[in-house]
């Protein structure tokens, strides 16, 4: 089972992602791991130095590019500089990406435009062919800036890539609404931060702790939290981003595609525990202008 999901524009996408940050080794090495293991949606970025190691990881996992989905993140911007900034990234790629993020809402500044004015030029250079059959997207944006692209939109964007685990799960509701709206799929990177980020993982940990050992007893074989916190993310219909250059945990991540979703009461205990608190380690965009709930960071 390999669990996809459907975008506004007919396309879709593996619903489980592998992220190839954190240097040109790791894109390259755990990149054709992952891979090899069944994860066929490899995301990138510019800020990341990797787009180049993509290709070369496909061409070490034995695969045609026609079966892996790749998302890079537009970042490298200087004024007027927008097509080159692009065509940078297919030139490094070694072909157009299947999705094209602005990587978050101040980009658009350094080539002296609004957002909407930025679209518009990514909209082009989809007709005129630079980036045809490349979906377009964002990463970061708050409910304000969805709506300054929607209005002049000709192409919708088909994901916001955003900080998505359940302590966030206040704070977004409001953007969760313009999601809903406007037909845009949430995709997460961080999932895994209330266990990796947070200092004592917080009020859901015995959760995800009794939920791994009920689904290791169902299918004999481990599952441990990181799993399941990777099953709640896709279990609610979002797009989940991890990354390791671990093989044993890329098999882990792998290994949920095997898994069955969570169900309502266990999505539900993970929910209403994760909204009591407040708790983001990106605070660099989704805290600015967008008021933070009223909520501690641990209980």
């Amino acid at each position: 089972m390999v669990r996809t999901v459907k975008l506004n524009d007919g396309t879709s996408m593996p619903a489980l992602g592998w992220g190839n940050m954190g240097g040109k080794e790791k894109a390259h090495s755990a990149g054709a791991i992952a891979l090899r293991e069944g994860i066929h949606h490899i995301d990138s970025a510019q800020i990341y130095g990797t787009e180049e190691e993509v290709g070369s990881a496909i061409k070490d996992a034995g695969l045609d590019r026609k079966d892996v989905y790749v998302t890079t993140k537009n970042n490298d911007i200087t004024v007027g500089d927008i097509r080159s900034s692009v065509q940078g990234s297919l030139d490094k790629l070694g072909f157009i990406p299947n999705l094209l993020l602005i990587h978050n809402p101040y980009i658009p500044t350094r080539a002296g435009l609004s957002l909407s004015q930025f679209w518009q030029h990514l909209e082009a250079m989809v007709e005129d062919g630079t980036l045809k059959g490349c979906s377009l997207g964002v990463s970061n944006f708050r409910p304000a800036d969805i709506e300054e692209i929607v209005k002049v939109a000709k192409i919708k964007p088909v994901v916001n890539q955003i900080e998505y685990h359940p302590y966030v799960l206040a704070h977004l509701d409001p953007l969760m609404e313009a999601h809903a709206k406007h037909s845009i799929v949430t995709q997460a990177f961080a999932s895994l931060a209330p266990i990796h980020r947070h200092p004592t993982g917080g009020p859901i940990k015995p959760i995800l702790t009794d939920l791994a050992r009920k689904l290791s007893s169902e299918t004999g074989a481990e599952v441990d939290e990181a799993m399941v916190l990777i099953l709640w993310t896709l279990s609610k219909g979002v797009v989940c981003i991890t990354s390791s250059g671990d093989e044993g945990r890329i098999h882990k991540m792998a290994s949920t595609e095997k898994v069955r979703d969570l169900d309502e009461e266990e999505i539900k205990a993970i929910d209403e525990t994760g909204r009591k608190i407040h708790f983001r380690h990106w605070t660099e965009h989704m805290e600015n202008d967008y008021p933070n709930p009223d909520l501690p960071s641990d209980l």
